[in-house]
């Protein structure tokens, strides 16, 4: 099967959007959920650097436009559903627009919320604000 072909077979939503997971390629560390349309994915895989559509603004993200902590693409893969991506990265600087390195810094632990991660970049720093 070829590239095309397999991306033919993605089970897009009805807004014609599939949910992509931003993995760190050598340390495994789960970054961000966001979502891809086809265009976004082609331009991804043409480029190398991660692009996906965001519902906000109704318009192609290409990651680190603004911030400049671009991911650039190691690896694209496919669930057995071909409902969900994976893209395996190789993040520059945070991913998560609150200037933590992911955006999976809540956990819940012993009954309670607790940050796990603190600020690594002040987002105002990262977005001009």
């Amino acid at each position: 099967m070829t590239a095309a072909e397999l991306l033919d077979t993605l089970a897009f939503d009805r807004d014609g959007l599939i949910p992509a997971i931003a993995q760190q390629h050598d340390s495994g560390e789960v970054l961000m959920l966001a979502w891809m349309n086809r265009a976004a994915i082609d331009e991804t895989l043409a480029t190398g650097r991660v692009c996906y559509w965001s519902r906000s603004r109704q318009s192609l993200w290409r990651k680190g436009e603004t911030s400049g902590q671009i991911q650039r693409l190691v690896e694209f893969r496919v669930d057995c559903d071909n409902d969900c991506l994976l893209l395996l990265v190789d993040q520059k600087g945070v991913a998560c627009h609150t200037g933590r390195r992911n955006c999976f810094f809540t956990a819940i632990r012993d009954g309670e919320a607790k940050t796990i991660a603190e600020v690594e970049v002040d987002p105002a720093k990262l977005y001009g604000a």
